[in-house]
């Protein structure tokens, strides 16, 4: 489980912050995108549900809670090998 923590603000300005994630890997880009959308629980469910309904994600169990759940993405065709419609 992730948990989401508000607070102080660090010394840095919004620039330097900013200047230091344009340095950082997409990877690291993405995941700051995904936490600063802070996503409600409705959405993130309804999302998770149509991705589960696509067969783009796997739910599985966690085990040392049964009443939550683990999803991993499902590999996908790379894009050159799927046929467009035209």
């Amino acid at each position: 489980m992730i948990v989401f923590v508000t607070g102080s603000e660090s010394e840095t300005t919004p620039k330097q912050r900013f200047e230091r994630l344009l340095n950082l890997p997409p990877s690291s880009k993405l995941v700051y995108k995904v936490l600063e959308a802070l996503l409600p629980a409705r959405t993130t469910r309804d999302a998770l549900t149509k991705l589960k309904d696509a067969d783009l994600v796997e739910e599985q169990l966690y085990v040392p809670d049964a009443r939550k759940r683990l999803y991993a993405p499902r590999s996908i065709a790379d894009p050159e090998e799927v046929e467009l419609p035209e």
